[in-house]
């Protein structure tokens, strides 16, 4: 306790020299921020808005909800169609193709699923095909471009042959007569 009262003593005798002050601190920090300001005004307005022209202006992928749901609605409803098949019936996913796809992805289609038809009946090969999320990456007029992953399951002779595989698709549609028409596909 004495020891603590001799610290005391020692620091109230001892002279603390005031901190000097920085003169003109505050107006440099201000003036800094406006001078800041002011190049980002200059920036934004140098910039100028975006104009009606540009493909920013005319892509209503995050504005216009109706058609963001349709179109993301028709393309997977029929990339779920498509891609979905059994043995018995692989009628039913041609039918779905002939009636969701056209252009590149028809072609593609019709000649992949050639292969695939043979395939499902040797092996008696089921494929069931979920979209797990999909999204608008542009919608301009009646042109969509879309980013899909789907959910695959496999099964052979009854079996499946293991976990559920997942895809990721670059997909291109149009608007024609009230339905969005599959054009392209390309896997990820």
């Amino acid at each position: 306790m004495m020891r603590n009262a001799q610290l005391l003593e020692d620091l109230e005798a001892e002279e603390i020299e005031p901190v000097p002050r920085r003169r003109g601190f505050p107006f440099k920090v201000l003036g800094l921020a406006v001078v800041l300001a002011l190049v980002g005004a200059g920036l934004f307005f140098a910039r100028g808005p975006v104009s009606e022209d540009s493909p920013a202006a005319d892509n209503r992928a995050l504005t216009d909800t109706d058609a963001t749901t349709k179109a993301i609605g028709d393309v997977s409803n029929a990339l779920t169609r498509i891609f979905t098949y059994g043995p018995e019936d692989t009628a039913t996913a041609e039918r779905a193709a002939s009636e969701s796809l056209t252009g590149h992805a028809a072609t593609d289609y019709q000649r992949l699923f050639g292969q695939v038809k043979q395939q499902a009946v040797a092996q008696r090969l089921t494929l069931k095909t979920h979209v797990v999320r999909a999204g608008l990456i542009s919608l301009t007029g009646g042109h969509a471009q879309l980013l899909v992953f789907l959910d695959q399951v496999a099964t052979r002779a009854g079996k499946p042959s293991g976990t559920p595989a997942a895809a990721q698709l670059s997909v291109t549609a149009d608007l024609k007569d009230g339905l969005w028409r599959i054009t392209e596909i390309k896997a990820r």
